[in-house]
């Protein structure tokens, strides 16, 4: 019986996969993600006069914040870099027979792919050191933190896709640019900017902008359901308790929460796919 060959999807993001493990940028960011996560799990300790690693919970709260803005910008920059090539590779590219669509979704598949071998290095390194000396207790929220970095790094490659698109057969430093701004407000400048404004507003209307800007923002939406599901709802104080309230509860905030980071992959991709296939190249 002859084998099926592999789909035009599979074999695009093989091809994606095999140029980001070659690449010195995806080498750099498994390593300084490494170096990183590493640091962060030894931090508590040595910051109190102590000495060895933190366990599984404290590392996992850690980390949550370095997470949150690294792998957003690793995802921005790498996909716009892997996703608007340059005129001449632009042309050689999709003059193949193959759809602009399976194409995009392919290199989007082998970049995440690749992304996430490369946190995953970090992730297990950390981990690893974690176990050995202080023990397995809290792994669980260390297992929904990874879960939770492919997420933020789906989610940012999405975006990156729908900047890109436009960019393809041009200049990139413009969708660099791009890629920044959009870093910068998803990670810092929402959350300020919420916060000044919520601290205008009566308690009740401040509550609900912050629960609002958490659910519209990626970023936003998978730090505070990793915050929760690993410190429960201490992980905000009265906030959190607020957060709750408002969601209906514990099963309704993960419902929402999941819809939004759900609703951050697909939206962008798909209208990164209608707008590459009106790219004049």
């Amino acid at each position: 019986m002859k084998a099926r060959p592999p789909s035009l999807v599979l074999l695009v993001a093989r091809q994606e996969l095999l140029l980001a493990a070659r690449s010195r940028w995806t080498l750099v960011f498994a390593a300084v993600f490494a170096l990183l996560a590493l640091g962060v799990s030894a931090s508590g300790y040595i910051l109190s006069g102590g000495y060895g690693f933190q366990d599984f919970a404290r590392t996992s709260a850690s980390l949550l914040q370095l997470v949150v803005l690294v792998v957003p910008l690793a995802s921005l920059l790498m996909g716009v870099l892997a996703l608007a090539p340059e005129r001449g590779t632009a042309e050689l590219l999709f003059s193949q027979p193959v759809s602009r669509r399976t194409i995009l979704v392919g290199k989007l598949l082998g970049l995440f792919v690749a992304l996430a071998a490369a946190e995953l290095v970090g992730f297990g390194l950390a981990g690893i050191l974690v176990f050995s000396t202080a023990g397995d207790e809290g792994g669980g929220g260390y297992a929904l933190l990874v879960a939770s970095a492919m997420l933020l790094t789906a989610a940012f490659l999405a975006i990156a896709a729908l900047v890109a698109a436009g960019a393809v057969g041009r200049k990139r430093t413009r969708a660099l640019a791009v890629a920044l701004v959009v870093w910068f407000a998803a990670v810092i400048l929402v959350d300020l900017t919420t916060l000044g404004v919520a601290s205008l507003l009566p308690s009740t209307a401040a509550s609900r902008l912050l629960v609002l800007s958490v659910l519209a923002n990626p970023a936003g939406a998978v730090r505070t359901g990793a915050l929760l599901g690993i410190e429960g709802t201490a992980a905000f104080g009265s906030a959190s308790l607020a957060f709750l309230r408002f969601t209906g509860g514990p099963a309704g905030a993960a419902v929402l929460l999941a819809l939004s980071v759900a609703a951050w992959i697909v939206l962008p991709a798909v209208a990164a796919a209608r707008r590459l296939s009106r790219v004049d190249l």
